[in-house]
């Protein structure tokens, strides 16, 4: 378990690309939430995927500034076709790179500032990737576990959004035969996940030809909110 989470960190620095974007190419400008559209203090997404269906409540109040950026995602339908790229069972669920790729490189350019941890990694917590401070931007990943050592890793830590209340079954049942995101040297198709800077640049396409078992998400929609609009 531990050297999986320290994966989860040293990934994102070598390939640049899980949280703030693929950082060789782009810089990454922290962006605050829009005041005249803030989110609500919890909603309920429903996730229709390959596997089925899952939702996530996300609670304001265990981290806002990624709550904002969380609901902000799903209003404008930025997960719609996303593949869940990088599965390792017992560890971790991590989608959030588009399949268009221009909007993969748009929206990892927007960080968000840091914020604490308030609630633990435990398992169906849903959390931000980061590589560092301030590098928070698009990519999340669902805990297949609990993960405490991830409420801490490096000093920073990955503060949750929300947690899964229904399905988590189809989370635990998505493809994960892959393994973890391969090395910067290039991916052995079939035997290892995708490089993540080639998902940056070529997206689904790249995806689809060397790993199209991958699962994925249809759609996902906010389905009820409080306070209600």
């Amino acid at each position: 378990m531990r050297r999986a989470a320290g994966r989860l960190m040293l990934m994102v620095i070598a390939t640049g690309a899980t949280s703030c974007g693929l950082a060789s190419r782009f810089s990454c400008q922290q962006e605050a939430p829009d005041p005249k559209k803030p989110a609500p203090d919890s909603f309920r997404v429903a996730f229709e995927t390959s596997q089925g269906k899952f939702d996530v409540m996300a609670r304001k109040a265990w981290a806002p500034i990624g709550v904002d950026r969380f609901y902000t995602l799903v209003q404008t339908k930025y997960f719609d076709d996303v593949r869940f790229f990088r599965v390792v069972k017992g560890f971790v669920a991590q989608f959030g790179m588009s399949g268009d790729p221009k909007a993969t490189q748009d929206w990892q350019r927007r960080c968000m500032a840091d914020e604490p941890v308030q609630h633990s990694n435990s398992r169906g917590s849903v959390s931000f990737a980061r590589g560092g401070p301030g590098t928070r931007s698009v990519q999340l990943f669902v805990n297949l576990t609990d993960n405490p050592v991830l409420d801490s890793l490096s000093g920073f830590g990955f503060p949750p959004i929300g947690e899964v209340v229904s399905g988590m079954d189809v989370v635990d049942s998505l493809y994960s035969g892959y393994g973890d995101s391969a090395p910067r040297s290039g991916p052995q198709y079939g035997r290892e996940g995708p490089d993540q800077d080639s998902i940056g640049a070529r997206g689904n396409a790249y995806l689809n030809a060397g790993w199209p078992k991958l699962d994925y998400i249809k759609t996902a929609r906010v389905v009820q909110q409080w306070p209600p609009k």
